[in-house]
């Protein structure tokens, strides 16, 4: 088909002139009837890849989506524009799922979509069987590997639905896949020799930030300057309790917000989020229910309230910032504390043999004659847990959910809907099974388990790497080549950094007293220089501030000499103080299951005054001034241009840094379709100068430092319509 009758389509239907990066490839090799699995970043335009195919080919396409709100957004949106689609699902009444299957008969549909419980129903696949099936597309596609971050049992269905089908084409689409997950999701759907696109992982517009915090004060006042500066954003919390414990703070503190989560009732949530769509509230916390197809173009901040429990999960909710091209803001506030909550999910989401027996053996003692049982998964958790030999959890709920859905995938029961809703009812498919029969592959639960640790153990080794957040993203996908994106809170670290300077008294004693805390919570060798790390960073910054957390009681770390040794310093310059510890060599943090704290040999010279001449960057004056009392200031020099101006990174206001990552990522933008290093359009300096003295004129800008006749006239006109818009 031709690119002009493409792009026709594209304007009548979606009113855009042309393609995205790498849709109309997508898009190409769909059309020409091949398999194709595209892995497309968050905003990248996934779904016009099946949309507008639909729309030129002769059947049906049916799109498989996992979210009953997701798949009505798109329906509506896709009515507004005059296509003719419909969706089938559990919320729906058996008289209206029956018209929509009439108009698929009758040719009235062109896009159809579904859940894919759906596909339990072999009712549903028979009315289907008549109906010429040109395109089936599989959306959130990551959802059918059992090493993806968001495994839904009932996508394993597929692949026996589409041989039911007469194997009809199909395309798989998803923003966050590894290497393994890809190579899994062709597998599971017996995709014959697929197209591949990867169009890259890169969104170089998103600043990413870890904010290291000691707890909730720490937290809320993150989020009150994110609300301050960037205005719309979302705040995913990992539990529901935690976003009504939130919710419930930030009632009253002028921020315009509203709460999401599963346990609200549908009514309850479609209005908070028809309110946010609409911009009504500013805000949204959220768990990650909230997310398919929050499409609102922007949100110009996310915030993990706490840490996610895999990286495929934070950058695909990090991705719903800034999906119309402007620079926005992700940030995780992290506390090692917080991965108990993902330990629970992991304990939950991984039973053991003798758990998911139980379960079965609860099932096929209620089943009635048939087969059949009725109960609900809090009743089946109860009875469970009667049985002396498993100890009363509140992860036992989860472990019956993931018990039932490893049944369900390898056949020993079935589940299926009564009366037009999703139903708690369950089939024994063979009551000759004995519980002690079931089995599953050798191996499968432990390797399932361990792959949700070692996910889990990534995003802590994200959290305390050094170097650029996007690049350590990209390359965990399996991208390399990228060098850097300047917008991080790495890379701007990097920048503002000057060279390490030598230490006065003053700070050269402040930093052995840090070195002297992290000894004393160490464990003594036979060499006075080797101390083996026994707590990671944020329990050393609790002690030496005197924190009288229960973390810190329990161990008994009160006790020590150096308890509370840095406490009128406060905790952000505690904090930071630590990380120039690590930067200088005299402190490192331990790679292992827990990153613990430690110090180095030269730290430990240093410490014992074996060695004076320290050389690091001591924490800046804005930190100081934040966290010291006023007589005990440590004011460091400051880097300044040849011109006598400030144009380092601690002179940006809240705003300038606002500009200086929306320059950034035109920066970004505009070297990747060069070719060229980013330094060769503009260094980090010229863009720190550019954001402060903001030049209206190509010849105002020339006054700056990095910036000549040359460079005026091949790159700063861009630069100058963002500063003057």
């Amino acid at each position: 088909m031709s690119d002009s009758h493409l792009k026709a389509v594209l304007k009548k239907y979606f009113g855009f002139d042309n393609f995205k990066p790498a849709q109309e490839r997508v898009i190409n090799s769909v059309l020409s009837g091949k398999d194709t699995l595209a892995i497309m970043p968050t905003g990248g335009g996934k779904s016009l890849c099946y949309q507008l195919p639909a729309l030129v080919l002769d059947g049906l396409t049916i799109v498989v989506s996992p979210l009953i709100a997701l798949m009505k957004d798109q329906v509506e949106s896709l009515e507004k524009r005059g296509v003719p689609c419909a969706c089938i699902n559990s919320m729906q009444s058996s008289e209206e799922q029956r018209r929509v299957i009439a108009s698929i008969a009758q040719g009235g549909v062109k896009l159809l979509y579904v859940a894919p419980e759906r596909f339990r129903s072999d009712r549903f696949i028979r009315a289907l069987k008549p109906v010429k099936i040109s395109l089936f597309a599989i959306d959130e596609a990551h959802c059918i590997s059992q090493w993806g971050h968001d495994f839904r049992p009932d996508y394993t269905r597929l692949d026996s639905a589409l041989e039911k089908l007469g194997n009809p084409l199909r395309a798989a689409f998803t923003a966050t896949a590894t290497p393994d997950v890809k190579d899994d999701i062709i597998s599971q759907l017996k995709m014959r020799s697929p197209e591949i696109f990867i169009s890259g992982f890169e969104r170089p517009n998103l600043s990413m930030n870890i904010c290291s915090v000691g707890g909730t004060k720490e937290k809320l006042r993150r989020i009150a300057s994110l609300s301050r500066d960037f205005g719309t954003g979302i705040i995913y919390c990992a539990t529901r309790k935690s976003v009504e414990k939130l919710s419930a703070l930030l009632d009253g503190s002028g921020i315009n917000f509203v709460s999401y989560h599963a346990g609200m009732t549908p009514a309850q949530r479609d209005l908070n989020q028809e309110k946010f769509m609409s911009a009504q509230a500013d805000i949204a916390v959220a768990t990650n229910a909230f997310g398919m197809g929050i499409d609102r173009p922007d949100i110009r901040f996310v915030c993990h309230y706490e840490i996610p429990g895999s990286i495929e999960a934070y950058y695909q909710e990090a991705g719903r910032a800034g999906r119309d091209g402007n620079a926005s803001k992700c940030e995780m506030l992290f506390s090692y504390a917080d991965k108990r909550v993902q330990e629970f999910f992991i304990e939950g989401a991984n039973p053991s043999i003798d758990f998911i027996r139980a379960v079965y053996k609860t099932l096929r003692k209620n089943a009635g004659e048939e087969g059949v049982c009725v109960m609900s998964i809090e009743d089946i958790s109860e009875e469970v847990l009667k049985q002396k030999a498993f100890a009363r959890s509140a992860a036992s709920g989860m472990g019956v959910s993931a018990g039932i859905s490893l049944l369900r995938k390898y056949g020993y029961i079935d589940r299926f809907d009564i009366g037009g809703v999703r139903a708690r009812a369950t089939r024994i498919l063979d009551l000759d099974i004995s519980p002690k029969d079931v089995a599953f592959p050798d191996g499968l639960l432990e390797q399932k388990r361990l792959r949700d640790e070692a996910r889990l153990k990534d995003v802590l080794r994200f959290a305390y790497s050094r170097g650029c957040r996007q690049r350590w993203i990209l390359e965990y996908f399996g991208q390399t080549g990228y060098e850097s994106c300047g917008v991080c809170d790495e890379c701007l670290r990097r920048i503002s950094s000057p060279p390490a300077e030598q230490l006065s008294d003053e700070e050269l004693t402040i930093v052995r007293k840090a070195l002297s805390g992290i000894a004393r919570m160490s464990y003594k060798t036979s060499d006075r220089h080797v101390w083996r790390p026994r707590f990671g960073r944020e329990k050393v910054a609790l002690c030496l501030l005197g924190s009288r957390d229960m973390k810190i009681l329990s161990a008994g770390l009160e006790k020590l000499s150096t308890f509370g040794i840095l406490k009128p310093y406060g905790g952000t310059f505690v904090r930071e103080l630590i990380t120039q510890l690590i930067e200088a060599n005299l402190a490192y943090v331990e790679d292992g299951d827990y990153p613990l704290l430690g110090i180095t040999r030269l730290g430990a010279e240093v410490m014992l005054s074996e060695k004076n001449d320290c050389r690091m960057n001591f924490p800046g004056e804005a930190i100081c001034k934040k966290s010291l009392p006023k007589d005990k200031v440590v004011r460091p020099k400051k880097s300044q241009s040849k011109a006598g101006n400030d144009f380092s990174l601690d002179a940006l206001s809240a705003s300038d840094r606002i500009l200086y990552e929306r320059l950034a990522a035109h920066r970004s933008k505009m070297a990747a379709v060069r070719r060229v290093r980013l330094y060769q359009i503009f260094s980090n300096k010229t863009l720190m100068a550019l954001a402060i003295s903001k030049p209206k004129t190509a010849q105002e800008a020339m006054l700056l430092p990095g910036i000549g006749a040359a460079k005026a006239a091949k790159v700063l006109g861009g630069f100058l319509k963002i500063i003057n818009s």
